[in-house]
């Protein structure tokens, strides 16, 4: 089993594991357009040149990132994929200097294993903005926000005219 930067050739299979999860809004639905656009965001695991599982870094700024779209195959769940595909991703966030990667999920105990804590979502404007407002269960979110690293003190929205805005200490 290996782990290594996902490259163009793995959209299909990388769009069709998160297909797996989506259908029940485990995952948020990525369209495979999506997904080559934003391949260098992504990681795979290799076992026996199959890819069993697969996750992204998004970059919002050095003051935050989000793993997202985690997602082992079910038939290779428990041999450490995910654990495997959670370090290479915290090691890239490390590399870019980014002080907070933040995660929404429904194994908060697999992430506070890894040094993940709870959040409040109110804390993550910038991962609010981006995608819960696509999410089918925007108002019965069932997902736990957790984070690593200190809390961004300002959110960069994506909205027209913008800047920088402020959190509330």
């Amino acid at each position: 089993m290996r782990t290594r930067d996902a490259i163009l050739p793995d959209a299909r299979q990388i769009h069709d594991l998160i297909a797996l999860y989506s259908g029940d809004g485990t995952l948020l639905p990525r369209s495979l357009a999506e997904i080559h656009e934003n391949i260098r965001d992504f990681v795979v695991v290799e076992d026996s040149a199959r890819i069993i599982g697969c996750g992204a870094l998004h970059l919002y700024g050095m003051h935050l990132a989000e793993i997202r779209s985690i997602a082992v195959h079910p038939r290779d769940k428990g041999c450490g994929a995910g654990k495997r595909l959670v370090k290479s991703l915290l090691a890239q966030a490390e590399k870019q200097q980014v002080t907070c990667v933040c995660l929404f999920t429904r194994l908060p105990e697999f992430f506070a294993r890894m040094g993940f804590s709870v959040a409040a979502r109110e804390d993550l404007p910038d991962k609010i903005y981006k995608d819960c407002c696509k999410c089918p269960k925007v108002h019965c979110c069932d997902e736990v926000a957790m984070v690593r690293g200190d809390l961004p003190k300002f959110a960069i929205l994506q909205q027209p005219g913008s800047v920088f805005v402020k959190l509330q200490a």
